[in-house]
């Protein structure tokens, strides 16, 4: 896993890596060291390009090279775990389930510029991970964690400073907001004359959205370092590399800039369907039914491509509108993850098919997709079962207007003397008369032609 993790981030796997002992004495490491790894880590010198981020916090494109950023690895090594600690008013509480599971560090360098990059640099670490299926990365459970490092200098200084370590930061948004915080607070320290003069570890509280003093940095001298004697060392071949590489899946960033290139979605689309393999397959399998289903209708001709190619901006929007608009948010709401949702991409497919054709409107097909979450439905039978299918032919659309103008003549006189806003109204009252299956564009159509006889 740890040198999947390398090769996705770009490093140079080790041929020969060790472990060592990292001593120190602390609660959450209760036999007075830790087994690490220092002078030989598993891999070095790799890099991850993030989405730029202007101070306004506007992402920028995917597609545009002058808005990328490369954030520059010095290392991934392999650790154990200490244990958890949590700080209270009178004292600390140690959990010790997760003391020495093992874990992969990752240390950057310092190219990171504002709390929004750090933010978006370590989203992009949870993707990655999570689609090598190294780990799920919840930061609120614990399966991914960041210290951010911290430290300012004056404008054109190339030197830096002591920094200060971050800890106890359980979600991206505490990261952002505890980076903040700490710019806000050294920077006062600057303007006081009295910067941070030493290496500190500060914990970030929730609480009261502060840092607070955990104690003055140890210095690599006060670790002691030494090999593992109870651990070999580790050989990697080339061979072994080159094997590996076979294995790695198309990462979260070459799958954005490909459903933008292949399938024209925005780089926001892109980003937001890409967020987990679970959804990007969804996303393709949705496309891959469409694009068999356009060629069977009877109104277009010409090979496959080319009717896809006629018809592919306007089934791409309606897929990425309903997808992203209206079913991710009704998971959301009835906090049903996706990954658990009932319905499959052949059902959604169909029912984005439904809209195209105008077989049922806006309306009526929001209650259907919410049947779909419910129970799982295919589209076609619920339409029938929920009696949603919408009216067509302007013989009965014509009989039900005729009807509604003749019961509201004043109305008529008004829309006859200019007030034309008038046509909202009856229109309202149509589609609660067909109980929402009348097409609207289509009713307004045959109203302004019956109002003007």
């Amino acid at each position: 896993m740890g040198m999947k993790a390398a090769l996705a981030l770009n490093c140079t796997i080790a041929n020969f890596t060790k472990f060592d002992r990292k001593n120190y004495f602390y609660p959450d490491l209760p036999k007075g060291y830790q087994i690490s790894q220092y002078d030989k880590p598993l891999a070095l010198d790799g890099s991850l390009v993030i989405n730029w981020e202007t101070r306004d916090g506007l992402a920028g494109s995917l597609t545009d090279e002058n808005q990328l950023k490369r954030i520059g690895i010095v290392r991934i090594h392999l650790e154990e775990d200490a244990a958890k600690s949590t700080h209270v008013s009178d004292g600390s509480l140690i959990d010790y389930n997760r003391g020495g599971a093992p874990l992969i560090e990752i240390v950057t360098h310092p190219h990171l510029s504002s709390p929004q990059e750090a933010k978006t640099f370590g989203q992009e670490i949870q993707l990655i991970m999570r689609h090598l299926n190294i780990s799920d990365a919840d930061m609120e459970k614990g399966q991914l964690r960041c210290d951010g490092n911290i430290s300012l200098r004056p404008a054109g200084e190339k030197i830096l400073y002591p920094k200060t370590e971050l800890k106890n930061i359980n979600s991206f948004r505490a990261l952002e907001r505890a980076l903040a915080y700490e710019i806000e607070r050294q920077t006062l320290l600057w303007h006081a004359g009295t910067p941070p003069a030493k290496e500190e570890t500060r914990g970030w509280d929730e609480a009261t959205q502060t840092t607070i003093s955990q104690r003055v940095k140890e210095g690599e001298s006060d670790y002691r370092y030494f090999p593992e004697p109870d651990l070999p060392p580790i050989v990697i071949t080339e061979d072994e590399i080159q094997a590996l590489k076979i294995e790695i899946p198309e990462l979260p960033q070459d799958k954005r800039r490909r459903f933008v290139d292949m399938y024209d979605f925005n780089g926001e689309e892109a980003k937001i369907l890409t967020d987990s393999k679970q959804l990007a397959n969804f996303t393709e399998k949705v496309i891959s039914e469409l694009k068999d289903w356009i060629e069977t209708i009877d109104t277009v001709s010409g090979n496959k491509e080319e009717i896809w190619e006629e018809n592919k901006h306007k089934l791409i929007k309606l897929v990425s509108n309903w997808l992203i608009n209206k079913y991710l948010p009704a998971l959301a709401e009835q906090n049903i993850s996706f990954k658990a949702s009932k319905i499959t991409a052949e059902n959604f497919s169909e029912f984005i098919c439904l809209v195209y054709e105008n077989k049922v409107n806006s309306s009526a097909a929001q209650a259907i997709l919410k049947r779909m979450i419910e129970t799982g439905g295919d589209p076609s039978h619920l339409i029938e079962d929920m009696d949603l299918t919408q009216m067509s032919g302007s013989e009965e659309l014509g009989t039900i207007i005729e009807k509604t103008l003749a019961q509201y003549p004043d109305q008529v006189a008004e829309y006859k003397a200019g007030k034309t806003v008038v046509i909202k109204y009856f229109l309202g009252l149509i589609m609660r008369e067909t109980k929402g299956k009348a097409d609207p564009q289509e009713t307004e159509k045959l109203l302004q032609e019956y109002l003007a006889k």
